[in-house]
């Protein structure tokens, strides 16, 4: 098992832990061993710089915000000397990852007196950790506003696409070429949206600059999937309605639809032509196009 999977065991089902020393890595799997009926308000004080990390981690982020919004978790930033170095506490247990960053270990002690004597040192580390705030907003926010702004039919699909991918820290990395943006662009193609609509309402959330999505428009669009239709806006900067162009972006289900993005992505890259899944086949509304 990896350390990720041993914390998220070591953790399924504790009340009120209080965790120091979080990395991205590790945060995840807090995330997912904190189900939403679980007790207590857990504790985290993360790693100096995740938080900020956070804030460019549209998955990650906005699961750790969700959590902070329901009032799960409490995070804060480590400060003092190794504010890097990670425990868990909870009652009658601690445990700590120890080892090399390339074989990372879990060590586990229930003796209830270097427990409650390591538990007292976790909790002060914790109250000396500076109070953080995340950059990214929570999921029921993040999908209500684009009810709001944009329709049902990409609120829903966001959330699908959203809940398969969970808290996993590196889905959507901004180091990859299909990024969250892209991811986003591509929806709001496959629901014949204005480009200005998404990224406006994205840039009010504070998910990304307006204009950094310029880029991943351009990107799905020299591939094939997805075309931009000009549309009379009076006097002004002209603008375009997104529309998909590969089959396989407006059909699929939502739940599939990040992995045939990908597939017909990284297909285009592969120099299989554009829009593997093929062309757009008529002008009507994606909505009307689906069988």
């Amino acid at each position: 098992m990896s350390i990720v999977a041993d914390a998220e065991a070591a953790l399924e089902g504790r009340a009120d832990v209080v965790a120091v020393g979080v990395d991205v890595e590790l945060l995840s799997a807090v995330l997912s061993a904190r189900h939403e009926d679980g007790e207590g308000r857990w504790r985290v004080a993360c790693s100096p710089g995740v938080v900020d990390e956070l804030g460019r981690a549209f998955v990650l982020g906005t699961a750790a915000a969700e959590a902070c919004a329901r009032g799960a978790i409490a995070f804060r930033t480590g400060t003092g000397a190794r504010p890097d170095r990670t425990l868990f506490a909870s009652s009658g247990r601690i445990d700590a990852v120890a080892g090399p960053e390339t074989d990372r270990a879990l060590l586990t002690e229930v003796d209830p007196d270097r427990a409650a004597a390591a538990s007292e040192a976790v909790e002060a580390r914790f109250e000396a950790s500076e109070p953080a705030s995340i950059g990214m907003p929570p999921r029921s926010r993040l999908l209500s506003a684009a009810r709001e702004a944009l329709d049902d039919r990409f609120a829903d699909d966001l959330g699908v696409v959203l809940s398969t991918l969970g808290a996993d820290p590196t889905a959507l990395a901004r180091s990859e070429a299909l990024d969250d943006r892209t991811l986003l662009v591509a929806l709001a193609a496959r629901h014949d949206h204005l480009f200005s609509d998404v990224r406006e309402w994205a840039d009010d959330l504070g998910i990304a600059p307006k204009q950094t999505f310029s880029a991943a428009r351009r990107a799905l669009e020299e591939r094939g999937l997805i075309e931009s239709i000009k549309v009379p806006m009076g006097i002004g900067r002209p603008n375009y309605r997104l529309r998909a162009v590969d089959e396989t972006l407006y059909r699929v289900d939502a739940e599939a639809f990040l992995p045939a993005l990908r597939e017909v992505f990284e297909a285009a890259d592969a120099g299989s032509g554009p829009g593997a899944g093929g062309a757009r086949v008529d002008d009507r509304p994606v909505w009307d196009r689906r069988p």
